[in-house]
């Protein structure tokens, strides 16, 4: 890959953690920072994998209201030996996950208002027309082809890990909301997936799962991951966050549009967090050496179903 990008003026490769679904590397370009995204070598370049298609949606929201890096490069390669990649702008900024563990994430009045400012985010984004675009190719995700995707999911893990799951999954096909107007959707937008400063939003990052189908389906995700009382885990924020109906009416603004049956999406996230989770232990379990981590989702995962259970009521 070092010489595949020097030609390119890139130099400096270094990895940066986290993502599963691509690599992820630092480098340097003349005097500025970059950023190099990669498939894993060996594999089709496909779905979450297809890292052009994640330079394709990022490219075109370049010049739009949402932050998003500036696409540099990118190289078709030749998979699956040799794999796609593409080069962006490195975007100023902190990624953190203020409810999901112990450690500091900044100030509480700061970690608040990225809530809010994430929320205005999600509502800009969803006010983009796909067809603006040239996306009016992309399969549109009706929100019962959601439910159906994460069915086969926990079709392929432990009954054991999410008991009850295929009464939550009948229960969410049978109070499906009528669809709205189609949107680009993220597909995992939290605050582990964007960038932020004391200015605000600098990037939303990490495009793996984007589609074109219901923005609720972002926003229930979002809510889920924003209410201390989705996870329950031990944090410093818990109380200082801003409630889940301020962070719908912040989003609602920015949209500038009613949004019905949200409760319904928040059962969908919950659902799909459950069976997120319980493919993750699966694999975990079957490491040499389990994350132990990892292992204690397990034990959440029930409340997970009992939470869709309470939106759906």
């Amino acid at each position: 890959m070092r010489d595949r990008l020097a030609s390119q003026g890139i130099s400096g490769l270094r990895p940066l953690a986290g993502g599963a679904s691509s690599l992820t590397f630092a480098g340097d370009l003349a005097d500025r920072r970059v950023v190099v995204k990669v498939a894993p070598p060996g594999h089709a370049p496909i779905a979450h994998r297809d890292v052009l298609r994640q330079a394709r949606i990022i490219q075109a929201l370049q010049g739009t209201a949402v932050p998003v890096p500036e696409i540099l490069f990118d190289d078709a390669g030749e998979p699956p030996d040799i794999p796609p990649l593409f080069v962006m702008s490195f975007s100023p900024g902190t990624s953190v996950e203020p409810l999901f563990g112990p450690d500091d994430a900044g100030a509480e009045t700061a970690v608040a208002e990225r809530f809010h400012r994430a929320a205005h985010t999600l509502g800009v984004l969803h006010r983009l027309s796909p067809a603006e675009f040239g996306l009016t190719g992309e399969p549109v995700i009706a929100p019962a082809a959601e439910v159906d995707k994460w069915c086969r999911t926990l079709e392929t893990v432990d009954p054991a890990l999410a008991p009850g799951w295929q009464q939550v999954a009948h229960a969410l096909h049978v109070a499906t909301p009528p669809p709205i107007a189609p949107a680009i959707v993220h597909g995992d937008f939290r605050l582990g997936n964007l960038l932020a400063d004391e200015q605000g939003i600098t990037a939303v990052i990490d495009w793996e799962i984007w589609s074109v189908g219901d923005p609720r389906v972002d926003v229930g995700w979002f809510l889920i991951n924003s209410d201390p009382d989705t996870y329950r885990r031990a944090t410093p924020y818990r109380g200082t966050t801003p409630p889940v109906r301020e962070l719908v009416a912040d989003y609602r603004d920015a949209v500038g549009r009613h949004v019905p049956d949200l409760e319904w999406f928040q059962a969908l996230a919950c659902f799909k967090s459950t069976a997120t989770w319980s493919l993750i232990v699966k694999h975990n379990r079957r490491r040499m050496t389990a994350d132990p981590s990892l292992e204690a989702m397990a034990e959440a995962l029930p409340g997970l179903l009992n939470r869709a259970a309470h939106y759906l009521a």
